[in-house]
């Protein structure tokens, strides 16, 4: 056995690879995008692949897994949401290969249009869930989730954040446990979700909540560790770590299992201390629970609901101390540095031509969105993956060819790929008659150059078919399709004003490489 200091996303990658996984997939997403790369680059036992999106990504887990592999599934946050469809049907088959999902959350917002708390998830689609409080642990985590997903016949999700995924730790390396691919069974009752069968999928979803529970309450994943203090405080995940600074003498119960909660453990620690209070990030998910038992926590009265905890804010609340006198001060006031497109990027041209235009700008998520600052001051909406051409055919209902000559979508290549194509289909299909530009830079470029479905290469390297965007375009019913090189800015000016005034559904193809790529 060896030891080394890795990422918390190259823990996971290692946890996978320790427990036998044959499979992972994924749609890369900072905070979670390490996860599979590192998976493609040292552990080449698994088959590892890029999906256009974290729906097909969970669905060819989901696949794998039915057919009887080991499977791992990675997303950010905002990933599961679009993987949220065949996730509550998965839970309802259950599993035949181990099944376990990466959720990479991201309190603070750091590099995400929200800091959503998907604990929630585990909730409302009945799965467990487990949350590590280190990268050392996440590694552990992942393999004991593995067990408990053939174990339970569930999907598990592993829940980390920013802080666990981008930190790093020493983690014990072990070797790997060869578990060789089950067979399929054909077995519609439990793997064909009709309303017949999924009222009986139900029924045993509700049953193994129950051993769940109890599973909860005696593995050890949750722990009591007992302080000098009447006070006792539950934390989970990176929250742990800054109690533990701030909070040496307290009773701590550490919550690593957050999905189901440990009732009788909740209850025990409870009464074993005067003063109880719950330190978590985001929402308040394991302190209404326990409010709910009708045990009565302080929590968010007086720890943030908003962005990241560290141990300056946990010492504030729990002990009163003034942050600046706290704990020694290793920052350095530094000027602000907002983000900004690097010097020289394509998409630079794009923005400078529409703000020249003085044109409406429904936005996406890449690279692009960093539109919306200055110099260039031009994207006007933005809202999730593939949202622009959908918003956009909105500003056309709602104003008509008012909006519709003074507007555009701008969607990267990776993007549109993702979720861009079905609203372009509704565009067409809805007699939409606005222009949207694809920013095609030959790579995913805002989570660190990954390969995707337009580029002709998988995350393994290999040669594959490149898709054609001009041709998927035409396919879909857009019949002015128009390539052009944006650094010919007067030429790129020209196709835009022509395009824009046209009153049918148009596509630019913006073509110019990222100027990152070798």
């Amino acid at each position: 056995m060896t030891n080394k200091v890795i990422l918390g996303n190259e823990a996971v990658a290692r946890g996978a690879y320790e427990a036998g996984c044959h499979v992972a997939t994924a749609y890369p997403g900072t905070p979670s995008t390490e996860i599979l790369e590192s998976v493609a680059r040292d552990f080449k036992e698994i088959k590892a692949q890029w999906s256009p999106n974290e729906k097909v990504a969970l669905e060819v887990a989901a696949g794998a897994s039915i057919a009887g592999a080991r499977v791992l599934a990675a997303m950010k946050h905002v990933g599961l949401n679009v993987a949220a469809d065949p996730l509550f049907t998965f839970s309802y088959t259950g599993v035949n290969g181990g099944f376990v999902i990466i959720n990479a959350d991201d309190p603070g917002a750091w590099s995400s249009q929200n800091e959503q708390d998907n604990r929630h998830f585990a909730r409302a689609a009945k799965v467990p869930m487990l949350e590590p409080s280190g990268p050392a642990e996440a590694k552990e985590f992942v393999k004991l989730a593995f067990d408990i997903s053939e174990q339970y016949d569930r999907p598990v999700i592993v829940r980390i954040t920013t802080r666990i995924a981008h930190s790093q730790e020493i983690v014990n390396f072990g070797d790997r446990k060869e578990v060789p691919v089950k067979e399929f069974v054909r077995n519609p009752q439990k793997y064909v979700m009709i309303p017949a069968h999924a009222r009986v999928r139900h029924k045993i979803i509700e049953e193994q909540l129950i051993k769940l529970k109890e599973y909860s309450n005696t593995s050890g994943l949750n722990r009591i560790e007992k302080g000098t203090t009447k006070r006792g405080i539950i934390t989970n995940g990176v929250a742990y770590n800054y109690v533990k600074e701030v909070c040496p003498d307290d009773n701590i119960l550490k919550i690593g299992m957050v999905w189901p909660l440990p009732d009788d453990m909740i209850r025990q620690f409870a009464e074993s201390v005067e003063e109880l209070y719950v330190v978590e990030e985001l929402d308040p998910f394991i302190e209404d629970y326990v409010k709910a038992m009708g045990i009565s926590i302080t929590g968010k009265d007086i720890i943030p609901l908003l962005g990241e905890l560290k141990p300056e804010i946990v010492d504030k609340a729990m002990n009163g101390k003034d942050p600046d006198q706290a704990l020694p001060d290793y920052t350095t006031e530094m000027p602000p540095r907002p983000p900004q497109l690097c010097k020289g990027c394509p998409h630079g041209y794009v923005f400078r031509v529409l703000n020249k235009l003085d044109l409406n700008v429904n936005g996406d998520i890449g690279c692009y969105t960093l539109g919306v600052l200055p110099p260039y001051s031009a994207m006007h909406s933005q809202g999730c993956m593939g949202a622009s051409i959908g918003m956009h055919l909105g500003f056309e209902k709602a104003h008509g060819d008012k909006l519709a000559r003074k507007s555009v979508a701008v969607i990267g290549d990776s993007t549109f790929v993702h979720s861009g194509i079905t609203p372009l289909i509704d565009l067409v299909y809805n007699k939409g008659t606005g222009t949207v530009l694809i920013l095609d830079n030959r790579v995913t470029a805002m989570t660190g150059h990954q390969d995707n479905p337009a580029t002709g290469k998988t995350l393994m390297g290999e040669e594959t078919h490149e898709l054609d965007l001009e041709m998927l375009s035409r396919a879909v019913g857009v019949k002015r399709v128009v390539k052009v090189d944006p650094k010919d800015m007067d030429e790129f000016e020209r196709i835009v004003k022509e395009e824009v005034a046209a009153k049918e559904p148009s596509v630019i193809i913006s073509l110019r490489k990222c100027v990152l790529i070798k």
